[in-house]
């Protein structure tokens, strides 16, 4: 079998010959973007702009050969900004499964609703795909499992969308808590205030032209379209979204765990409501979780639909040890002695807003730059799959201790839930016929 390397010198003389005749943007076309990788990037509402800007970033090594979304006037807004931002214009689908056969496809990056991340990250690794997805990267905690499971089996990397884990200054300031900087760290604090609007009372509507409101359910059972779902407020319904505690805890929670140097808890407890609004939000506006370990604790605190902040912060993590304290964000870090004196500190200069739901920054660019080069040269990944999924388990453990209203003990091992049948029915999900994932 010819390789794509020695394909690309065997036609070099030929191309070269063509790009007489023809502009840069074809030429690269034709060169395979002079060997850079082909990511295609799928669900392209939001987070997917971030995306964009960092393969842009990393343009040098990277090029968008395709773009996919299920709602046309999304995909061409997408196209139209690629085309602008990467110099090339992609080629278009609204069904990802026909791009998971285009050979020359290297990598896929998914910025889906929630519901498809596992299934199409599991899909594009069966199809020979590098997948790196948004957190969460599961529905449940069995697809997380699942898609382990996938990335062991079929080798290609798997790249979860926790940017900090590739931020400079807080892998910086976690190797110093490692190395004793506070002494021995036993407690970690997250948080996450916002001021998220209703989203009203829904009512059934004719699903809109451009939208193929079949293959946005994919797997979920489905259900008839309504006018407050769709392209963000799914994430408040329990058929397609995960809460706020998915959709933002992640990331803080996240770097507590990795902080800590642990991995799944011993028990669960969550409490929490939805107490702003009285509409079709089907998760907690304010939520307290409580992962307890043997001798440490993290506490994961949201507050999405009131402003009020943490240390004049919208979000971040507090990591509490026996000789001081550490708040790290995604714009610094400050070190304070145990009795809460500041001793040192550092600003990135940028300033974030739990606002922004696309997050274009230089993290996600970092992040991306990791992957790149994981692919190409075998670099270790910040935020593999087998890690990524520790966090994403636990909060989604969090939303079935609130769903059961009771303490959850763990497996530390798999984190499955022991001695309550109940609660283990929420490990998996139920899905539409034909459409269940599989290793």
């Amino acid at each position: 079998m010819v390789t794509r390397r020695e394909f690309l010198d065997t036609v070099a003389v030929g191309a070269a010959g063509l790009a007489m005749g023809s502009t840069a943007k074809s030429y690269g076309q034709i060169m395979g973007a002079n060997d850079r990788l082909n990511f295609a990037v799928i669900g392209l509402n939001g987070r997917a702009y971030a995306h964009l800007s960092s393969l842009k970033a990393n343009k040098k090594d990277a090029r968008i050969a395709y773009v996919c979304d299920v709602d046309s006037k999304i995909l061409a807004k997408f196209c139209a900004a690629t085309e602008k931002e990467m110099g090339e214009t992609p080629k278009t689908d609204k069904d990802f499964r026909n791009i998971l056969k285009e050979k020359d496809v290297d990598a896929i990056t998914i910025a889906t609703p929630d519901h498809w991340h596992a299934p199409m990250a599991i899909l594009g690794l069966q199809a020979g795909k590098n997948v790196y997805v948004e957190k969460p990267c599961s529905h449940n905690p069995g697809e997380g499992a699942m898609l382990v499971q996938a990335q062991q089996k079929y080798g290609k990397l798997v790249q979860m969308g926790t940017q900090q884990r590739s931020s400079p200054h807080t892998i910086e300031i976690v190797d110093k808590i490692h190395n004793g900087l506070v002494g021995r760290a036993y407690f970690a604090k997250a948080w996450y205030s916002n001021v998220r609007k209703s989203i009203g009372v829904g009512k059934e509507a004719p699903v809109p032209e451009q939208l193929d409101w079949d293959l946005w359910q994919g797997p979920a059972p489905r259900t008839a379209y309504r006018d407050n779902v769709q392209p963000y407020n799914w994430h408040w319904f329990k058929v397609w979204g995960t809460g706020e505690t998915l959709n933002n805890g992640t990331h803080e929670v996240d770097v507590c765990r990795w902080a800590l140097g642990v991995d799944f808890p011993q028990r669960i407890t969550a409490s929490g409501g939805r107490y702003q609004f009285k509409d079709d939000w089907q998760f907690y506006d304010t939520l307290m979780t409580s992962f307890t370990y043997e001798d440490k604790m993290i506490s994961w605190e949201n507050k999405c639909c009131n402003g009020m902040k943490f240390y004049g912060r919208d979000r971040g993590s507090t990591i509490m040890g026996t000789t001081g304290s550490v708040l790290v964000d995604r714009d610094g870090y400050e070190v304070y002695d145990l009795k809460g004196n500041k001793t040192s500190e550092f600003k990135t200069g940028k300033s974030t807003s739990s606002s922004d739901t696309t997050g274009r920054d230089s993290m996600t660019d970092l992040h991306f730059a990791n992957f790149i080069a994981g692919i190409r040269k075998g670099e270790k990944l910040n935020a593999p799959i087998q890690v990524g999924n520790v966090a994403v388990t636990m909060l989604q453990l969090s939303n079935v201790a609130w769903e059961v209203n009771r303490e959850l003990v763990l497996d530390t091992t798999d984190a499955k839930i022991q001695n309550d049948a109940q609660a283990m029915k929420y490990w998996n999900r139920d899905y539409e016929k034909g459409w269940a994932p599989h290793v």
